[in-house]
């Protein structure tokens, strides 16, 4: 699976997630965001818990818990299921150019 983008093209898996998450940036993550999510525009909430996400992984090698992602951004739960119809595994992690996360079905 591929992913048309600047001309070339990116390489996901199966199920729309980054075979290299070193080649993340925020523009690309703007192109997951429609080609995955179903989002034509991304706001500050979106941006805070890709952006939360993504230092996350940096640091830690792994994605945050759900409850790591809500103190962060001082979202509630509910705001960031409306954020990212795909949920927060799936579809936050994704557009923060994470492999798929570890128990995320």
């Amino acid at each position: 699976m591929a992913l048309s983008f600047n001309g070339g093209t990116v390489e996901q898996n199966e199920e729309g997630f980054l075979v290299d998450p070193s080649i993340w940036n925020e523009e690309l993550a703007l192109a997951l965001a429609k080609a995955e999510e179903g989002l034509d525009a991304l706001n500050d909430d979106h941006w805070a818990v890709i952006r939360f996400i993504r230092a996350h992984y940096l640091e830690n090698d792994s994605a945050p818990m759900v409850r790591a992602m809500c103190k962060a951004t001082g979202l509630p739960l509910k705001r960031i299921y409306d954020l990212f119809p795909g949920g927060p595994a799936k579809g936050a992690c994704k557009l923060a150019g994470l492999p798929k996360p570890d128990g995320c079905v």
